[in-house]
């Protein structure tokens, strides 16, 4: 229903229904120190018409960002999404369903979810995924606090320090009020120094986390990471990209135990930071330790097949503080858009989808480099995404690239890399997208 505003008359009517005199007086039970007294600093109301005015006028500006060129990477990336994903997912029935408190009256929300943990579960090469986070930060933060939970381990977690530097922010967030201990790894040429996460390494550690790809692009040595973290009794995460699954090993193959991403590549819009979705996956033995939401498949009275929630051990049902995580729901709608994605792939979409990033990733490195533009920051493999160190300023790289038409970027000095990333140097990511053409453009432009 549309939303009115109560006027004066009905608002008196209702403090005088619930026995007080004013509105502050329901805000008495919050301390006086904390309450925010001075007014907040927005702009005047616009009429209709000068409101529709702005709006134009923002929504033309956002049209123009649309037909530029898109290199930019960092955890969201310009990847193609088959109009199938759009098509299936604007329907009604998807389109306005909230996720339900009692699910099982849904059983099309159900299957829906079930489905896409099947998908997620066989992409990783685990056992078991869950019904989806909020996106990949706060999936890692939720893994380390399952992997303490696990272990029974409070003392440690070690960090990669090639792990994007957001996500790292984010755990340091949810652990601020825990006695855990946060360890940071230094990186070498882009890459984690083992040696000195094997010295940091013990039987205190919950967990080692690793990224593969990690921030810089660059391919770590994995399975080194869970050799070194089960041998400490430690669980070992890995911050995984779901579209390089189609050509580099999957976090299963390695021996990992909980794997987290973050789901914008598979089929939903950069739409300016989101919504968008958070993957888990981890072995069977830690199901109970998961949070958030998990579907099940059963058979009714009758014989038929049927969803349920197998576990939902959250605050908001009977678990109070035997919950496993303050996840108020998931990501419904987004979840839904991954599945179409994947499913329209397929195994071997997937595998050309990887194969056509890497090519082309590689092929704008190349260019880049003969242009005499500069060097590769890293002597490693990467993906899809690398550091490239320009011999100009990179403002004057990105004023350039900015007009002839091309997003790069981001700048790795807006970041807290410690000794991570080398003067003059800019994330560049190539996706599927992008073509020879394009990439030739921008390595002229740049060069002019």
């Amino acid at each position: 229903m549309s939303y009115l505003f109560a006027t004066p008359d009905e608002t008196q009517q209702m403090l005088q229904e619930i026995g007080v005199k004013k509105i502050d007086d329901l805000f008495e039970q919050i301390p006086a120190s904390v309450r925010r007294t001075e007014e907040l600093d927005i702009p005047p109301a616009l009429s209709e018409i000068e409101l529709n005015r702005v709006l134009n006028q923002v929504s033309a500006e956002f049209a123009r960002q649309g037909d530029r060129t898109c290199f930019q990477g960092g955890g969201a990336y310009d990847h193609f999404i088959p109009a199938t994903v759009d098509e299936i997912c604007s329907r009604g029935e998807f389109y306005t369903a909230y996720t339900p408190y009692q699910a099982e009256a849904s059983q099309g929300t159900l299957q829906a979810f079930f489905e896409f943990q099947s998908l997620i579960a066989e992409l990783t090469g685990l056992d078991v995924a869950n019904a989806s986070l909020y996106e990949g930060a706060s999936a890692l933060a939720e893994a380390i606090i399952m992997a303490i939970r696990c272990t029974n381990r409070a003392g440690k977690v070690v960090i990669s320090g090639s792990v994007h530097p957001e996500y790292i922010q984010t755990v340091r967030t949810y652990l601020h009020r825990h006695p855990c201990e946060i360890v940071v790894v230094d990186t070498i040429d882009g890459i984690t120094d083992w040696q000195q996460a094997a010295q940091k390494i013990d039987d205190k550690t919950a967990a080692v986390v690793v990224q593969h790809p990690n921030f810089f692009g660059c391919l770590e040595d994995v399975q080194s990471v869970v050799d070194q973290a089960h041998a400490a009794g430690a669980l070992a995460i890995e911050v995984f990209d779901p579209v390089s699954l189609g050509v580099i090993n999957r976090p299963g193959d390695y021996g990992i135990d909980i794997a987290v991403a973050e789901g914008q590549s598979l089929g939903i819009p950069l739409q300016f930071g989101g919504p968008y979705l958070g993957l888990m996956a981890c072995r069977e033995k830690f199901v109970r330790k998961m949070p958030g939401r998990l579907i099940g498949q059963t058979t009714d009275k009758t014989g038929r097949r049927a969803f349920v929630l197998n576990f939902q051990t959250r605050e908001q049902h009977i678990r109070r503080d035997k919950a496993t995580s303050n996840i108020c729901t998931n990501q419904g709608l987004m979840a839904l858009r991954a599945s179409v994605y994947i499913a329209q792939l397929g195994p071997q979409g997937f595998v050309e989808l990887g194969k056509q990033c890497c090519h082309k990733a590689n092929y704008t490195a190349e260019k880049l480099t003969e242009a005499g533009l500069g060097t590769l920051a890293f002597p490693h493999a990467f993906f899809k995404e690398f550091v490239f160190q320009f011999k100009q300023p990179v403002a004057e790289i990105i004023t350039k690239a900015k007009a002839a038409g091309f997003n790069l970027g981001p700048e790795l000095n807006r970041f807290e890399l410690g000794n991570g990333a080398p003067e003059n140097s800019l994330l560049i990511a190539v996706t599927e997208k992008r073509t020879r053409e394009e990439i030739d453009r921008l390595v002229t432009a740049l060069k002019s």
